[in-house]
């Protein structure tokens, strides 16, 4: 073996580059965050053939110091953070002191910069990680950083790059993304000398959400929510799409920390699991959602590229994130957001902490006709809503047992269902007609309603299968011969930690040993299923996550399975009456505009597509 000597800094540096510039985009977003550090207001980003050949980047923010410039490209200098509790509280975008050093380090850079305080700017320049001596030159307060033919010096690096319209593509999302977090910051990109996007700074909401817009695409904001949620020193806001806006890739998840994007497994599974009710398997959810907690809740000094964070407390960021996402979600009572294909905003609910991101003309529920009840017929099908051995239930059951007759010839509201002046009409409005025994019609003040009755009538069913589940005692049934089940020792810690919360859902679990649990005790609804594999299921997600709803969704998948077969059937013909309490029940009752499977129940036609499908007003 040779001799132990230290690295020569230039190999340091490129050793460091390695790990930090990975592509033209890394350089980018290292540059832009200083700008972004520095309190710059408008960022401009110049690329030339994707990012190989220049990168420029200008802004106008604080500037650099005459003596301080050569500083700025030397390994592990900065001014963003001084001691360890610094380290501790890191605020600002960049703090590591080696983007400027590793790139100088694998391309031909130059930095030029005026202080604000002072009247002349000053320019330096590095060829391959030898610096030469700053000279005056012209420029505004403000920085402007060229780096010209990335990894000339490195060419194995430089065949693993793509195409250059794949790099710049890379660049374009990135600026994208940060444009998100800093709504204040206009920033400009060029790409061989052609303007390429403008993102103008938002001085309120309504402009923040068009940047949302431009980032997301134009119906994004007809199909998402708004959230606004404070607790435990934890604030979330932001935007989440409905379920109806969900994508077949996780490519439009924008998650940011204190400002900063990040990609986080904590995130993830949280997120996944309050979209797991309504999202088809295989589908993703959108949002840009930001999280903001005192800076020594999280370290961000994990990765090299800051694009990963490790939480201090886990669970409590997992349990405060699927549980607002969870309630928001829950408002989305058909009638009251925007239904798929739809492009109109949603509506707010009354009362709800989430408010959508802008609303129809104002349709209030509150006062509206009484409910009407399913009709009692002899030619009625009777529906299994029962857990098990408990009685069949039917439709008088779900909907009351009045007796309303069925209307023959023009519909008029049955008693008690008229509108009156003083009235507003629900949100579904009233039915008017049924279509091939599968859709029900109906009429409301923005034109025409179609509801897949299957559909819609498996979400209340499911709701209510799942509430009667809550509120009554959670029944379990003892193991006639104790399982015993061999677990990592990480696994088992977690069943002895958690055991309460694992018998409170009618698991009992008890540690035997120092890699081994034995399960006396299982819930019923779960009867003949795989003890085993659900035992180390569950535990293998208390063990990552200190928290597991895999009980839970098990159960819900048999109640879904329950509700489907428990609902009314495409090919039945229902009357008036019946499709009118369809609708008052889709409306109070939560995640109705999706059934248990994701499908959309509904969807809206207004008065304006209508007139275009038949040219109207041309």
């Amino acid at each position: 073996m040779p001799s132990i000597r230290p690295l020569p800094p230039e190999l340091i540096n490129q050793i460091a580059a390695g790990e930090v510039i990975e592509r033209p985009a890394s350089v980018v977003k290292e540059l832009v965050e200083n700008s972004i550090d520095a309190g710059a207001r408008r960022i401009e980003v110049d690329i030339e053939q994707g990012g190989t050949r220049l990168i420029r980047v200008r802004d106008d923010g604080g500037g650099i110091p005459r003596d301080e410039l050569a500083l700025a490209v030397a390994s592990h200098a900065t001014s963003k953070i001084g001691s360890f509790d610094d380290l501790e509280r890191v605020a600002s975008m960049g703090f590591r002191g080696e983007a400027l050093a590793s790139v100088s380090s694998v391309a031909r850079f130059s930095l030029t910069s005026r202080h604000q305080g002072e009247d002349a700017a000053w320019r330096i320049e590095v060829d391959g990680g030898r610096l030469q001596e700053a000279r005056p030159a012209q420029h505004p307060p403000g920085t402007t950083i060229e780096v010209r033919d990335l990894f000339y010096n490195v060419p194995a690096r430089r065949k693993f790059l793509r195409a250059e319209r794949t790099e710049f593509a890379h660049i374009d999302d990135l600026l994208k993304s940060l444009a998100l977090a800093r709504e204040g910051v206009d920033i400009r990109l060029t790409h061989n000398g052609k303007p390429v996007r403008l993102l103008k700074p938002a001085r309120d909401e309504n402009a923040a959400l068009a940047r949302v817009a431009e980032v997301l695409g134009p119906e994004f904001p007809g199909q998402a929510l708004r959230v606004e949620h404070e607790a435990a020193g934890l604030r979330l806001s932001g935007w989440v799409g409905l379920p109806t806006a969900s994508r077949s890739q996780a490519d439009q998840q924008y998650f940011y920390v204190n400002g900063r994007l990040v990609r986080d497994r904590i995130v993830a599974h949280a997120v996944r699991q309050a979209y797991s009710d309504v999202l088809f398997h295989g589908r993703h959810a959108v949002f840009v959602l930001f999280l903001q907690l005192d800076p020594s809740g999280v370290d961000v000094n994990v990765h090299p590229a800051k694009n990963e964070v490790r939480f201090r407390e886990q669970r409590l960021i997992h349990d405060f994130l699927f549980r607002t996402l969870h309630e928001a979600l829950a408002q989305t009572r058909a009638g009251a957001t925007a239904p798929a294909g739809e492009s109109a905003t949603p509506m707010a609910a009354a009362g709800s902490d989430y408010r959508p991101v802008g609303s129809f003309p104002a349709v209030a529920t509150q006062g509206s006709p009484a409910m009407p009840a399913w009709p009692q017929s002899s030619s009625q099908s009777r529906l299994s809503l029962g857990v098990r051995d408990e009685p069949l239930a039917d439709y008088a059951t779900l909907f009351g047992a009045a007796n309303a007759p069925r209307p023959a010839g023009t519909w008029t509201p049955p008693a008690g269902n008229e509108p009156d002046a003083s009235s507003d009409v629900p949100p579904l409005g009233y039915a008017i007609a049924q279509l091939k025994n599968i859709y029900v019609l109906a009429e409301n003040e923005h034109g025409l309603i179609l509801v897949d009755m299957h559909a819609a009538h498996e979400r209340i069913t499911y709701e209510k299968l799942k509430n009667g589940r809550v509120t009554a005692n959670l029944r379990s049934q003892m193991m006639l011969v104790p399982l015993t089940i061999a677990v990592s020792a990480r696994e088992a810690a977690a069943a002895e930690e958690h055991a309460d919360a694992l018998a409170e859902w009618g698991l009992e679990l008890s540690r035997s040993g120092p890699s081994g649990v034995v399960v006396r005790r299982i819930p019923s609804l779960l009867e003949g299923a795989d003890v085993a594999q659900l035992t180390r299921d569950v535990l293998g997600e208390l063990a990552q996550h200190g928290s597991s709803r895999r009980l839970e969704e098990l159960e819900n998948e048999l109640l879904s399975t329950m509700a489907c077969h428990g609902s009314v059937r495409a090919g039945r013909r229902l009357g008036i009456p019946e499709m009118n309490a369809l609708l008052r029940e889709m409306e109070a009752t939560e995640r109705s505009g999706q059934c248990n499977h994701g499908r959309p129940t509904w969807v809206q036609l207004s008065l304006g597509e209508l007139d275009r499908l038949f040219l109207r007003g041309r």
